[in-house]
């Protein structure tokens, strides 16, 4: 069974995080996704954070489904190539600073000229225009520029990252959005490639909510609340007698009535002062003392089971631990099994969405570096000999 992106041929030219998630997420799905790294080193995520037998066990998820070629971008025969590669593709995905390519000889005017069809997704810290495009900008950046940073945490502590390098995430999830519209365009309305331009606080100031019109009408700055939604009422998490955090969402109005129930407080569950977000919120604080104080009462596990049976939203906060054993994480095959390349089995994260009819997958695990090099020129034209003298010349 085909997967639904069987046929697109998409071409990378990116590294790290932004860039690779996105084309992670075409890959999963069945775009022939080629990844283009400098044969001195490749990506440096390769070396990133826990190292197996000297290469990233992230690396072998966030390239997963994707084809290695080197190639020097800087030498004649590598720009060759390049070109060559091009006039084949459907979407290039590039993260480099803006100008980078431009520099190189492949701005979007060279490129379209090559492949009028093409479609160039770019992701970079500020965008191809304004003031700031050619500034240096990672997701930390983005996410304190967009305003994520600015109100996570504590109130009276400082700003806090939230514990991944979720920027960059999430501008890779509005790159391989913009990718697919741009494709639609092109096959289904009869139009030509075009640009897809992702600036990563672009990406994370698009997910702020509320957070312009409120300040925009009302002045209002909103500031750091800690685990509580501020303004919507009661939604935190709470410490269990035996040392669990337990996060439950009550706010809507008849859940809060049932919650209410459950822990023995009718009086709050009947009184019309609270019958709406709008009354809770003015007493946020009584409200929250009384369920702190009733989950610091009761272990983790009763917490839970008294929740499900008041049909009131709860979840412990889980760590990553919990997850593997999971029964909700296990049936929806979110922990599958692969083996890395000597043999050791070991657990990656499924895959999200699930389609019903085409859904994705994981065919093999993130190449070496170069691993399909001598396929993909070879597909070009290239015979064995022609490989090898490009090889010695360091053009790949």
């Amino acid at each position: 069974m085909n997967k639904p992106l069987a046929g697109v041929r998409v071409l990378e030219l990116g590294s790290l995080i932004a860039g690779p998630f996105c084309t992670r997420i075409l890959a999963e799905f069945g775009a022939r996704v080629i990844k283009l790294e400098s044969p001195n080193g490749g990506d440096p995520l390769r070396k990133w954070r826990k190292l197996y037998e000297g290469t990233s066990l992230w690396w072998f998820v966030q390239s997963r489904n994707k084809e290695s070629v080197t190639l020097n971008l800087k030498h004649p025969e590598g720009k060759k190539i390049l070109q060559q590669l091009l006039q084949e593709t459907d979407i290039l995905v590039e993260n480099f600073r803006p100008g980078v390519l431009e520099k190189l000889g492949f701005g979007w005017d060279e490129i379209h000229a090559v492949n009028p069809a093409l479609v160039m997704v770019r992701l970079s810290g500020f965008g191809q225009t304004g003031p700031m495009k050619e500034q240096p900008g990672f997701g930390a950046v983005g996410e304190s520029m967009g305003g994520l940073r600015y109100i996570t945490g504590f109130p009276d502590r400082p700003p806090v990252r939230t514990g991944i390098s979720i920027g960059d995430s999430i501008a890779a999830l509005w790159a391989a959005i913009g990718a697919l519209m741009a494709l639609r365009h092109r096959e289904v309305q009869g139009g030509q490639g075009q640009v897809v331009d992702v600036a990563l606080y672009e990406a994370v100031f698009a997910m702020m909510e509320s957070m312009l019109p409120e300040f925009d009408v009302f002045g209002f700055v909103r500031e750091r609340t800690g685990n509580i939604m501020p303004g919507i009422t009661p939604s935190n998490t709470h410490t269990t007698r035996d040392g669990r955090h337990i996060t439950i969402g009550a706010n809507g109005d008849a859940i809060f009535q049932r919650l209410m129930r459950a822990i023995g407080r009718p009086d709050l569950a009947d009184d019309p002062a609270l019958a709406d977000n709008a009354g809770r919120d003015a007493r946020r604080e009584e409200i929250y003392a009384v369920i702190d104080a009733w989950v610091a009462a009761h272990d983790g596990a009763e917490v839970l089971a008294v929740l499900a049976a008041a049909e009131v939203p709860g979840s412990s906060v889980y760590s990553i631990a919990d997850m593997v054993t999971d029964p909700q994480f296990l049936a929806r095959e979110m922990i599958q099994s692969a083996r890395l390349p000597d043999g050791k089995s070991f657990k990656v994260p499924g895959i999200v969405p699930k389609l019903s009819a085409t859904p994705g997958g994981t065919d093999w695990l993130g190449p070496e570096l170069g691993e399909h090099t001598d396929k993909v020129l070879g597909e070009l034209g290239y015979p064995q000999e022609a490989i090898a003298r490009l090889r010695g010349m360091g053009a790949v």
